[in-house]
């Protein structure tokens, strides 16, 4: 019994580990309520595939959960899925080994994070997936013959011998549901996540918001003002921008902060604190700069400074990006990365190939949208807006029949109340609203859904000047503002540097009018966006929580479990 005591303590420290992460953290409860789902749907693909013996796909989902959020809530997620399906299989001495092997599971998939830097082809997840697997079964076996035999080396070895065919055919497994959906799962719940990990603590004083929005009709600021007063506002001493307002500089955020500013007349190499500018804080966190999407960002945000990107921190960031282009023409088999390559490559003066217009192009869906990854997926917004501006410029009868099913795909999606949604279903956003914007504006159309959507961001305009999500929910407001300036200001990607400061005493007008205009076509390369993970509202988590319930339910009720 003293290796199934070390089994239950292996077991509560890792759990312990997972409580301690929650404490120092206080995630928002849309990321525990992320983390449950996840839970739920690692023990629920245990029991839909209960039929076939050794078939299944909860290895590949609890490690795909740990190399998305993290080792803590990788190995609660793995816990938490071998202790639930068991209600359905059966609770026994075996449960702790379980909890313990996919709890480790999911430390194995944070390990695989930090190791790729979140870089990781579909096979080589899918055979590090496969590995893991035939650990797991191998480690249930080393169980057994701890709980059941006399702990001799020659029963070890009966018991692992007799599970070999086994634990190779559960390997199996691991491997075809990883080369099915491993890629797929691990870029939604790091969208999710990158989301979701928000909380908001605004540290603006009343007397400056107040000041902002002092004489503006309504008591509403005007995001082309305050906008701009806000974000600058939000600049932390090392230059760089977090969320909201005292939190923590990240390159995400100082890069989109760098890019709002941009598309009203702020250069931001001009925007500092304490003697730090957001591009000197850029310039810092170069090196991290690892994934093509970060590339791709810090291009938009150091061109749209009118600063050079073939020598940025020491660092040929033209060069890094032009690595990241496939053989076919993408990055990284994405509609969504490969559109912003585009955009980064116009940017800095560097015309796009024509096969990867081309491999963009074939990626639009058959509504006409385009989605995160390849055609075939369900269209949104954030992408179709991001995609119309790629393509804005392309010649070529496919290019234009591409952008007319593109602009008919977004219309079709405005709410009544102007706005535009993530997805079909899920209310108006202020993110979604603003690449819709942008692309349609990138196009050449404008008219009333343009004057109804931008007329829906500026009824989200706080009085201190920041851009809420949405009406119900207000959320990474630096982030938010800084897109949402973009589409009020008219200004699509990749932006055109503003003029350098100005000399002392003489001080431009603002914008007469923050609203959109029909943009005049730019010849010059160096014309419009950046990248982002697409913005998914925090409501799909919590309804892929309550559906996950729902299927559990259902698996278990002819059981009478649950």
């Amino acid at each position: 019994m003293t290796w199934q005591a070390a089994a239950f303590t292996i077991l509560a420290l890792g759990l312990a580990v997972g409580f301690a992460w929650y404490e120092r953290t206080r995630p928002d409860a849309r990321i525990v309520a992320l983390v449950a789902t996840l839970a739920a749907f690692a023990a629920l693909g245990r029991i839909a595939f209960a039929a076939l013996p050794n078939v299944k796909p909860t290895s590949d989902i609890v490690l795909v959960s740990g190399y998305a959020l993290g080792a803590a809530p990788g190995f609660v997620i793995g816990a938490l899925a071998g202790l639930t399906s068991n209600f359905f299989f059966g609770q026994g001495p075996w449960t702790p080994w379980q909890m313990a092997a996919w709890g480790a599971t999911g430390m194995l998939g944070a390990g695989l994070a930090i190791i790729t830097a979140r870089r990781i082809g579909r096979w080589p997840l899918a055979i590090v997936c496969a590995i893991s697997g035939f650990a797991f079964t191998a480690f249930q076996d080393f169980g057994d013959w701890i709980t059941y035999s006399d702990h001799s080396l020659a029963q070890l070895g009966v018991y692992l011998g007799k599970g070999l065919a086994f634990d190779g055919i559960y390997a199996v497994s691991c491997l075809l549901f990883a080369l099915a959906f491993g890629p797929a799962l691990a870029r939604a719940i790091e969208r999710f996540a990158t989301r979701l990990q928000v909380t908001w603590r605004p540290a603006i004083p009343v007397l400056v918001a107040v000041a902002m929005a002092a004489g503006l009709p309504g008591g509403q600021a005007r995001a082309g003002v305050t906008g701009t007063a806000y974000l600058r506002a939000a600049q932390n001493s090392d230059g760089g921008f977090g969320p909201a307002p005292g939190q923590p500089s990240q390159q995400l955020y100082s890069g989109w902060a760098a890019l709002g500013l941009a598309s009203v007349h702020v250069n931001p190499a001009d925007v500092s604190r304490d003697g730090h500018s957001v591009i000197d804080y850029l310039r810092a966190g170069v090196r991290s700069d690892t994934d093509p999407g970060s590339i791709e960002r810090t291009i938009l945000a150091v061109r749209a400074a009118g600063l050079p990107v073939t020598d940025f921190g020491g660092r040929d960031l033209l060069a890094a990006l032009k690595r990241e282009i496939g053989r076919d023409g993408s990055v990284s088999d994405q509609t969504n990365l490969t559109t912003f390559a585009v955009l980064a490559l116009r940017a800095a003066g560097v015309a796009p190939s024509a096969r990867t217009l081309s491999w963009l192009i074939n990626q639009a869906d058959g509504d006409g949208g385009f989605n995160y990854g390849v055609a075939g997926g369900s269209s949104d917004v954030d992408d179709t807006g991001a995609v119309l501006e790629a393509l804005a410029e392309v010649p070529g009868s496919a290019a234009e029949r591409a952008r007319r099913r593109a602009v008919g795909f977004i219309q079709r999606q405005q709410d009544s109340d102007g706005g535009f949604p993530g997805g079909s279903g899920e209310g108006s956003n202020a993110q979604s609203t603003a690449w819709a914007v942008q692309g349609l504006l990138a196009v050449g159309t404008d008219g009333e859904p343009v004057e109804r959507a931008v007329a829906y961001l500026k009824s989200l305009i706080a009085p201190d000047g920041h851009v809420r999500y949405s009406r119900p929910a207000d959320q990474a407001p630096v982030w938010v503002t800084g897109e949402a300036l973009m589409a009020l200001a008219g200004k699509p990607l990749p932006l055109i540097a503003p003029p350098a400061r100005p000399e002392a005493g003489h001080h431009p007008a603002p914008p007469a009018h923050p609203r959109p205009v029909r943009p005049a076509r730019v010849r010059h390369p160096e014309a419009r966006r950046a990248v982002s993970p697409v913005i998914v509202p925090a409501v799909v988590s919590l309804r892929l929580a309550s559906d996950a319930g729902i299927l559990d339910a259902l698996a278990l009720a002819p059981i009478g479990v649950g």
